[in-house]
């Protein structure tokens, strides 16, 4: 089996352009391969989301959605590998491991909580690209809304959450660390 394939668009190049503020992590760089840790149990690792804390955002704000995407995934459609949805506007950080299924919600508190992922489950699904692929990018944004919370539910999938943001989201930040497995 190939893996050749052109690179795929940053997903956010695709929507109609908002404004930014400021999105940074203890654990994760912008452009630079994550730690293991990160990644799925599939290929090794530990399964956690890395932290992540964001400011300057909006100051209209109501609420935020945190999402992790792998446009490079070898699937015509990308890779969701968390959805967090409703985090209150008083949220403004997320320790390591916040997107496990069991914790996510008393994490980022007020009734937030994780859609299904690509994996199938809730919560974070670390990195898992096939082994020997290009590194591929996660680009972990968290979407300023103009709403306290999106109409969806747990069982909502990605792209009924993205088609609201569409509609809701003032600003975004994103931060972008790559992830390879060695063949």
């Amino acid at each position: 089996m190939s893996l050749e394939r052109p690179i795929a668009p940053d997903p956010y190049d695709l929507l109609p352009p908002v404004p930014s503020f400021t999105l940074i992590s203890e654990d994760v760089r912008d452009g630079e391969p994550m730690d293991v840790e990160f990644a799925h149990l599939s290929v090794g690792g530990e399964n956690l989301s890395p932290q992540l804390a964001w400011s300057d955002f909006p100051a209209e704000t109501r609420g935020f959605v945190v999402t992790c995407f792998d446009p490079d995934a070898p699937t015509g459609s990308g890779f969701w590998h968390w959805v967090l949805v409703n985090v209150p506007v008083s949220v403004t950080q997320l320790p390591r491991g916040a997107g496990s299924e069991a914790t996510a919600g008393g994490v980022a508190g007020g009734g937030a909580f994780s859609v299904r992922t690509d994996y199938g489950s809730h919560g974070y699904g670390g990195a898992a690209p096939p082994a020997g692929d290009r590194p591929h990018r996660y680009v972990f944004a968290v979407h300023a809304l103009d709403v306290d919370r999106l109409d969806v539910s747990p069982e909502s999938t990605p792209a009924v959450v993205g088609f609201n943001l569409a509609f809701h989201t003032l600003a975004r930040a994103t931060i972008r660390p790559t992830f390879a497995v060695k063949e």
